[in-house]
């Protein structure tokens, strides 16, 4: 997670989609990887080839020694307070049901409840349901090599393979170096896999974000992931929602695997919960937050709304991004990032 160092008009409907897609789609870029761009789509393949190394290398004893993303702080800006930014207005809305996959049925933990509290502060997520299956750990290599892990979620597509992450857990914004042994853990918990490792067949992210320098406002990516086993992504474990061009101020629930000892280490899928806010603390900023931050590690973590507790499906609508004292913050899903999913998905 980025740290920065600063002092419902359609809900019936996305409810109603929601309840019956509840009751009934990430990469290794590698040395030889292959970049294209188109507009501001930035797309790296991983050969088969990498993808078997990716498979080969991330080994129990280099999982549990990969650190945790932790990030410059993003620069402050001194925007005053508003109600909404502009990237809200005027864009048609554009919605993905969640999916329900076979693994879903039996996610659900002894300590599930119909329920989950509001928390101001992380907590472990023990209400099983799609969403114990379709968040995940990532995990890569930079070039110098060092190891590195992040929180992803499955986003229901055409492919079935596709997974929504921040920006900087896919490629460096001061150089452009596009991550390498690029694999996604769905269902991650204490170092096991109990769905297996899904090795990137292509990373999508922005090219505004490196253009920028690191403009969390691009902060968020897409990976496609293979299948494994002849099972694509979502036919094993499911998929959250996506939404884009979404109502904001909306309550949701964010997840991810923050590794401070209170979260467990990043060996634990936690969750907060809040009503989103306009970020006022950098200027241009068309980013939203609540009120509670998870620490290092969760970075690329989904922020959910229309979120049903009792079965774990809800809407992504961003991705843990940056954090500013007690609040973290996603970028906004608008069309840039539809342009990003709509080729990751194809």
């Amino acid at each position: 997670m980025h740290v920065r160092r600063t002092t419902t008009g359609l809900a019936a409907a996305l409810t109603t989609v929601l309840a019956l897609a509840c009751a009934a789609p990430a990469l290794a870029a590698a040395p030889d990887a292959a970049h294209t761009s188109a507009a501001h789509v930035s797309a790296t393949k991983v050969s088969a080839a990498a993808q078997d190394a990716a498979l080969r290398f991330w080994t129990p004893q280099r999982l549990r020694a990969a650190r945790d993303v932790t990030s410059l702080a993003v620069p402050d800006g001194a925007a005053p307070p508003r109600t909404a930014p502009a990237a809200t207005a005027g864009q048609r809305p554009v919605l993905v049901p969640p999916a329900l996959g076979p693994a879903a049925a039996t996610s659900r933990t002894a300590n599930a409840t119909s329920a989950a509290p509001a928390v101001s502060s992380p907590g472990a997520w023990n209400g099983g349901g799609l969403i114990a299956t379709t968040a995940g750990k990532v995990f890569f290599q930079n070039a110098s090599g060092g190891t590195f892990a992040c929180s992803a979620t499955v986003a229901n597509s055409n492919n079935k393979s596709v997974v929504l992450t921040a920006g900087h857990c896919v490629v460096n914004a001061g150089t452009g170096e596009v991550y390498r042994n690029w694999v996604f853990i769905p269902g991650y918990g204490n170092g096991n896999r109990p769905f297996g490792t899904f090795t990137a067949q292509t990373l999508f992210h922005d090219g505004q974000y490196v253009s920028t320098g690191g403009n969390a406002n691009y902060d968020f990516a897409f990976a496609r992931v293979a299948p494994l086993n002849g099972r694509t992504l979502v036919d094993t474990v499911g998929a959250e929602g996506i939404a884009f061009n979404s109502p904001t101020g909306q309550f949701v629930y964010s997840f991810g695997y923050g590794g401070s000892a209170a979260e467990g280490g990043g060996e634990r899928l936690n969750y907060c919960t809040g009503t989103e806010f306009p970020d006022a603390g950098r200027a241009g900023s068309t980013m939203w937050g609540i009120d509670c931050v998870q620490t290092g590690g969760s970075s690329g973590g989904g922020f959910l709304s229309n979120f049903n507790a009792s079965g774990g499906g809800g809407y992504l609508v961003g991705n843990i991004s940056v954090s500013a004292g007690s609040n973290e913050y996603h970028p906004y899903l608008g069309n840039e990032a539809l342009s990003l999913y709509q080729q990751a998905g194809a």
